[in-house]
């Protein structure tokens, strides 16, 4: 190859690989490439036009791939919509996987043990190997091939049969699919309830996660095994997976984004369906609920209860209003006989002070009828008035005594009664006018007539200081109207032991005087501050510091001695 240049930078070397040269960059002459990979397209095109070769189409080629790498695919769901579905109709029926292993009794009863027993007996019974003695049976080649074609097709079976029902996930998906009576009672007689609705529970019963299930029991069961039976079913859960004819393969998924599509296609199918699934459970026990004979007992008992307790209270409270009224019927009696006997004593009462009166003035006349021959006769010196003082003053009893003492005796004697009688009167109103003089000099009289001591004399106040006032009426300002105890605080803020007496008394009298005018500027001049004093520019030194400094002769006196 010819150099056009003096420096080469880019060469071929001699060494050639599936037919082609290899190429590698260099600043000098072209060297062997070992282990050297090509440097990469521009590179090679570079050393093309170095050598004055054609491009090929290799731009052409690079410009497509940007252009792929460009363009980012991006699915919609409207591309995933036909994709991925299995297949529905006579090709996707699904097959008896219970019947192939001889289970077709136990079904979804089945035990892992029993399913293995099963298939095993299955697959030596169905093996083709077992089974070649048939293919002979047959004459032409064609008849032999589809007969092992349906043995082996068989065989296949029973297999996929085993590891869909040894696998839990995988059994629990084709039992959820199993053949199943969803059918919901809703009316029946009231004798056949048990019938009806205890099979519907017990078939239903298979898709519970807590296993065993409470049974609906019978008439006779007691009402808190009813109450647990309802609860469970009220709070059922239900394994039961529902997989939709339509539902989306995630084997048959393009790319990761399909993949997710289909997921989230299939969860919310599974969604409507469990939703449907929880509503016909649900139906289910209102159902059994509204028409159980012993739930149906129950709510007649508590509803006769609850009557009865109604009546109970409607009575309690008629009662309590009746009693309440007797009460008042027999307080309102209580009352007016309480008033009658009040109307009737004090009826006698008053029938009995007439009576008193009668009697009195009858015996005031009897006094005066027998005193009338001794005023006539004017003995004793006694006078009308004082026939008229016994009569106003003694009582009845005395009146009526006096009158039989005096009663048959001559006018002499009569006149001596009368005047013993009137000295008897006397000397009682003296003795009470006495008591009571003396009652005043030893004390008072209350009102209800004791007598209180008056010996004890009221203590001398103690006269108020200047400085007593002044902090009173500090006090009165700083604890204005309305402060809580104020005068107890007022009597602390003084501190002198002044009573709360002595300070209200002192307000009226103390802080309502006038200062003295004369006595103003005396106690101006004591609660006048010292002024503070000036030295004068022609003081000495001595005065205003208060030093005594040696006088001269002092000075000379003192260097004569020395």
């Amino acid at each position: 190859m010819a150099v056009r240049t003096s420096i080469q930078l880019i060469s071929y070397s001699q060494e050639l690989v599936d037919g082609q040269p290899l190429y590698v960059s260099s600043n000098c002459l072209p060297v062997k490439a070992l282990k050297y990979e090509p440097a990469g397209h521009a590179f090679h095109n570079a050393a093309l036009k170095l050598f004055g070769c054609e491009e090929d189409d290799t731009t052409e080629v690079d410009q497509k791939v940007g252009n792929d790498k460009e363009q980012v695919y991006m699915p919609s769901s409207d591309s995933y919509s036909s994709k991925g579905k299995k297949k529905s109709g006579a090709d996707g029926k699904q097959q008896d996987h219970y019947a192939l292993l001889g289970l077709s009794h136990l079904r979804y009863l089945a035990t892992e043990d029993q399913i293995r027993k099963s298939y095993r007996e299955a697959a030596l019974r169905h093996h083709p190997d077992k089974l070649a003695n048939l293919l002979l049976a047959e004459e032409t080649e064609a008849a032999k091939q589809a007969k092992k074609d349906e043995i082996e097709n068989h065989f296949k079976s029973i297999q996929e049969a085993y590891e869909i029902l040894i696998d839990p996930i995988k059994r629990r998906i084709y039992d959820s699919t199993d053949e199943f009576d969803d059918e919901i009672p809703t009316e029946c007689a009231p004798q056949d309830f048990f019938k009806v609705f205890g099979p519907a529970f017990m078939r239903n019963g298979r898709w519970s996660v807590t296993q065993p299930i409470p049974s609906l029991g019978d008439d006779s069961t007691s009402l808190k095994d009813v109450d647990n039976f309802y609860n469970f079913w009220y709070s059922f859960k239900s394994w039961r997976e529902f997989p939709h004819a339509d539902e989306y393969d995630l084997e048959q998924s393009e790319s990761r984004d399909h993949k997710r599509w289909m997921e989230r296609q299939n969860a919310k199918l599974s969604e409507k369906a469990r939703k449907e699934e929880y509503a016909r459970i649900r139906a289910l026990v209102d159902n059994a609920y509204k028409r159980d004979p012993r739930i149906l007992r129950r709510k007649e008992e508590e509803k006769a209860e609850k009557q009865r307790k109604k009546e109970a209270k409607v009575r309690a409270k008629q009662l309590q209003e009746e009693e309440a009224a007797r009460a008042a019927e027999e307080e309102r009696r209580r009352k007016e006989e309480e008033e009658k006997r009040a109307a009737e004593a004090a009826l006698q009462h008053k029938k009995n002070k007439e009576k008193e009166k009668k009697l009195l003035r009858k015996e005031r006349t009897r006094l005066r009828a027998l005193s009338a021959p001794v005023l006539s006769q004017h003995l004793l010196d006694l006078s009308e008035e004082d026939v008229e003082s016994l009569c106003m003053t003694l009582g009845f009893e005395q009146l009526r005594s006096l009158c039989d003492k005096m009663d048959n005796k001559e006018a002499l004697e009569r006149a001596k009664l009368i005047q013993d009688a009137r000295g008897y009167n006397s000397n009682t109103e003296e003795k009470k006018i006495d008591d009571t003089n003396s009652s005043h000099q030893n004390g008072s009289v209350d009102s209800n007539g004791s007598i209180l001591s008056s010996s004890s004399s009221e203590k001398k106040e103690k006269p108020w200081t200047k400085e007593e006032i002044e902090l009173l009426r500090k006090g009165t300002q700083k604890y204005p109207k309305g402060t809580s105890r104020r005068w107890e605080v007022i009597s602390e803020y003084i501190g002198t032991g002044r009573s709360v007496e002595e300070i209200l008394k002192a307000t009226k009298t103390v802080l309502l005087q006038k200062p003295d005018a004369t006595k103003a500027f005396d106690s101006f001049l004591e609660k006048r501050k010292p002024a503070a004093t000036i030295a004068s520019p022609l003081s000495t030194r001595e005065e205003v510091e208060g030093v005594s400094m040696p006088s001269r002769t002092e000075n000379t006196t003192a260097k004569t001695s020395s």
